[in-house]
């Protein structure tokens, strides 16, 4: 059974920065896309990140190009977000998802696993 367990998330001034982590386990991590999703209070779950499995190439919602930036860990079957110069709009659960084969990834419904999610909420 797929596990995907998120942390790192916290409280943080605007400005300050974050780095997520999601530790998975379950499936064979290098056949798999992982995208890291987020849901703010009242809205609907947004694609934030993604990257392939096969060449590490990467997506990013533009609210966060130049501030957000993931990478990964074969080795330690991790991905990894790291946020920089945060904004109080950047609040939300963060969730990291294993992307389905053919998936977009840009999208919730490409997801085929999801963690639980970890909480980021920014101050002003």
């Amino acid at each position: 059974e797929a596990q995907l367990v998120e942390s790192g998330g916290g409280l943080v001034q605007a400005g300050g920065s974050l780095r997520l982590s999601c530790v998975t386990s379950g499936f064979t991590f290098v056949d798999y896309g992982i995208g890291w999703f987020r849901q703010a209070p009242g809205k609907e779950r947004e694609g934030v990140s993604c990257i392939s499995n096969s060449d590490s190439s990467t997506y990013y919602v533009g609210s966060v190009k130049g501030r957000f930036t993931i990478s990964k860990d074969n080795a330690k079957n991790t991905v990894y977000l790291s946020m920089d110069n945060l904004k109080p709009e950047d609040t939300a659960v963060y969730y990291c998802a294993v992307i389905d084969v053919g998936g977009n990834c840009r999208e919730p419904g490409g997801a085929k696993y999801w963690g639980k999610g970890t909480l980021v909420t920014v101050s002003s």
